[in-house]
């Protein structure tokens, strides 16, 4: 998100607009709720991780289904409705782990290959997700160069929610300061949670 207005502007547009467009119904009862999520985007526009300025935040109302291939066309062709000409496309497909083996079910790039061959996607230019990972020696989140692996740290969800949980901090860079004090805070309402006490409820 931070790296494709730059390329944008490099390609000749003069003034590229973020659209911001977290999922707003129904998830797994694992995933973190809604008005968490957009807690952490809050902080992300006031720590200016994002532009303010560039960056426009709308909660997409759709379900998560999990339906692989099917759903990542409808997450694109739903984009081109809100008026996005670029699209992002992140992980594998919404998809699960696969239901005997253990994997996820679809490869991390099956979501760019659903995409580059569904019918009525033409007009959607589509920027594939660059793997990016915490750079030791400029000390930030930067893409991966695997000529230089044994410099790159790779700090999985699990990982962040472990030292969350601890009260550990991450390596100073990898996330803006109030994006991981969100983090924390959430964690810690699961464990007054777990404990009979339940945190405030926090507004979307």
């Amino acid at each position: 998100m931070t790296d494709t207005p730059r390329r944008l502007l490099e390609m000749g547009y003069k003034n590229p607009i973020l659209l911001l467009h977290p999922l707003g119904g129904y998830t797994k009862a694992d995933d973190v709720p809604l008005s968490w999520r957009m807690k952490q985007h809050e902080k992300v526009l006031e720590d200016g991780v994002l532009d303010p300025e560039t960056t426009v935040v709308s909660i997409f109302p759709s379900p998560m289904h999990y339906a692989g291939p099917t759903e990542v066309q409808w997450h694109a062709k739903a984009r081109i409705n809100a008026g996005a000409n670029f699209y992002i496309v992140g992980r594998d497909p919404a998809g699960m782990s696969h239901p005997v083996e253990k994997r996820d079910l679809y490869d991390a790039d099956h979501g760019k290959k659903v995409l580059s061959m569904a019918p009525g996607l033409e007009r959607l230019n589509i920027l594939p997700f660059r793997v990016a990972a915490y750079d030791k020696t400029q000390g930030k989140m930067a893409f991966f160069d695997p000529s230089r692996h044994g410099d790159f740290i790779f700090i999985s969800g699990t990982k962040m929610r472990t030292l969350a949980k601890n009260n550990e901090n991450p390596p100073d860079g990898f996330m803006c300061p109030g994006g991981w004090k969100v983090l924390v805070e959430y964690n810690d309402s699961l464990s007054l949670a777990k404990d009979g006490k339940f945190p405030e409820p926090v507004p979307a």
